[in-house]
């Protein structure tokens, strides 16, 4: 394995693993306080979707592409979070089955988004389309530490959103483990009723971390609309959402080993790509090489998930009056 094949598994492979794993700290935020979060991949996708339609709207009126690129986050992180509601709504509101609401969540995204996108071509912009065109995103590659072997491609062609991740990573951690907002949520998925009794609020405490996981899920969707897919259309329903519940289960739900697992899975995913074109293989291989990441779940999820200690309130619906 020469040093151009290392190099491009890291720099693909990080690519990948890091909006997965901000999709996945979302999911922690969410199950951590007690609320069971199968809505990744439609949380993801609506909010890149309205992320998409900001940055192209955007680009229409002719604002600079960088400027288009922090609307089209900002406006991810807002779909996402408002989207994801719905399943705070119904499953601390209406008390539904919180796996059945993250499917129904799943389903709705797709089809609302691909209904929505060919209506908004069809009738703002005069385009038969199912997808909005994103301008390619710009790379960065810092000078000197770039040219250490091997490490060096950790800061080499980095997208400017994989530098915005690390810092949010930074960030949920702080607020998970240092703050009292933190505690308390961590709490609400261990002992509500203590949470309850000592004047903390856990019906808003569970509706922050829903929302929470809804707006990282659709900053991670619009990293994949930017730079693997560099559009958004039906195609960001790949399975990204669950390979990030993956991620964080077999992490234990905790940040660090959540982002070791999602490092695998990108690592698996490029390394694929890098041995498919080593070996000279019709390119058709290279559509299978996707599963890897999924196959590789399937595995960890044998030998590993036996060890897992999910929160212990957990897809609990918490009665204040049985308290």
């Amino acid at each position: 394995m020469n040093s151009t094949m290392i190099n491009n598994i890291i720099i693909d492979g990080m690519t990948f693993a890091l909006p997965l794993f901000i999709m996945a700290i979302g999911g922690i935020f969410s199950e951590k306080s007690g609320i069971t979060n199968l809505a990744l991949e439609g949380l993801q996708g609506m909010g890149a979707f309205i992320g998409a339609l900001a940055a192209t709207l955007a680009a229409a009126a002719g604002v600079p592409d960088d400027s288009t690129r922090i609307l089209a986050f900002l406006f991810a992180a807002l779909g996402g979070g408002i989207y994801a509601c719905l399943h705070a709504v119904l499953c601390i509101k209406f008390k539904a089955n919180q796996v059945i609401s993250g499917v129904v969540i799943n389903i709705l995204a797709m089809a609302l988004t691909s209904f929505l996108t060919k209506a908004i071509n069809r009738t703002v912009f005069g385009a038969a389309s199912d997808k909005f065109i994103l301008a390619v995103s710009k790379r960065i590659t810092i000078p000197g530490i770039s040219r250490i072997p091997v490490l060096g491609a950790f800061f080499t062609n980095v997208y400017p959103f994989e530098f915005l991740i690390i810092v949010v990573a930074f960030l949920a951690w702080f607020v998970l483990y240092k703050t009292t907002f933190g505690l308390r949520l961590r709490a609400c998925g261990d002992n509500p009723g203590a949470v309850d009794a000592a004047g903390g609020d856990v019906a808003k405490l569970r509706f922050a971390g829903v929302v929470v996981s809804g707006a990282l899920s659709g900053i991670a969707g619009m990293c994949f609309a930017y730079s693997i897919l560099a559009k958004f259309s039906g195609d960001i329903y790949m399975g990204y959402g669950y390979l990030s519940i993956a991620g964080y289960i077999f992490g234990n739900w905790s940040l660090l080993p959540t982002l070791a697992a999602c490092l695998i899975f990108g690592f698996a995913r490029s390394g694929g790509y890098e041995l498919v074109k080593a070996l000279g293989m019709p390119s058709a291989y290279s559509d299978l090489v996707m599963i890897l990441p999924y196959v590789l779940t399937l595995f960890l999820l044998i030998f590993l998930s036996k060890k897992n200690q999910a929160p212990k309130a957990l897809g609990e619906i918490y009665d204040k009056s049985k308290r």
